[in-house]
């Protein structure tokens, strides 16, 4: 599942595992305890954080009650140290957060830079398995920087522009690193466009997926809210 960056429903379809997603998302949520409270902080690599992330966010993702019980077992102080965050971050009193809504998707940078991040490699997925209609579903906002839109027809053809220059798009590890993602924040700090570099065999990364993110709609519904302004090659920026 994280070697090909699957989703939990893509994999639940693909393995035809529908009758049994409650045991495999227990199985998950054990996986992801081990990562995060039986390796030592100083043993972890960037891998290993990195997976730590993605089975964090999966499974807050299809089931956020099942993370947050544990979390609240494993720290009492847990809701109190979400608020002395978001205390730290807005200037509000920590006494008056707890009393109110819950914590903001985007007051955690590192998961939301990961469901950020999910989003953009299920895209990448699907879009290199010619499976554009699922692409396209993954753009909350069906028009690119231009104004003009995406559709299916489009990313094909954009696929294909690909594949004449590489032999393929590659989303391993290694083509996941996080040094090819590049986050710029808006000056008012509303937004993010995330630049993120697409990896082929022969290293040359000439082609760039850029996306705006926006914070706030992001905090309303609970998910990254994300438009992806271009695709194509670095030079045609």
């Amino acid at each position: 599942m994280f070697e090909t960056f699957r989703s939990f429903d893509d994999y639940v379809r693909d393995y035809q595992l529908q009758r049994v997603e409650g045991l495999l998302l227990r199985h998950l949520h054990s996986v992801y305890k081990v990562l995060k409270q039986t390796v030592p902080e100083p043993a972890k690599t960037e891998a290993v954080r990195e997976m730590e992330l993605y089975f964090g966010t999966m499974i807050r993702t299809v089931d956020s009650s099942l993370l947050e019980e544990w979390e609240q077992m494993r720290d009492p102080e847990y809701e109190r140290r979400l608020a002395e965050e978001r205390a730290r971050i807005t200037g509000q009193p920590v006494a008056a957060l707890l009393a109110t809504a819950p914590t903001r998707l985007t007051a955690d940078r590192a998961t939301f830079t990961s469901l950020v991040r999910n989003r953009i490699f299920a895209f990448l997925r699907a879009w290199s398995t010619r499976q554009f209609d699922t692409a396209l579903g993954h753009l909350d906002r069906p028009l690119d920087g231009r104004g003009e839109a995406w559709t299916p027809q489009r990313l094909q053809q954009t696929w294909e522009a690909y594949l004449e220059e590489h032999a393929r798009l590659c989303l391993d590890p290694e083509a996941r690193n996080r040094r090819h993602t590049y986050i710029l924040p808006a000056e008012d700090q509303s937004a993010w466009t995330v630049q993120q570099m697409l990896v082929d065999p022969d290293g040359h990364n000439d082609w760039v997926a850029e996306w705006f993110v926006d914070l706030a709609a992001s905090d309303q519904a609970s998910q990254p809210v994300m438009q992806l302004l271009r695709l194509g090659p670095l030079a045609d920026h």
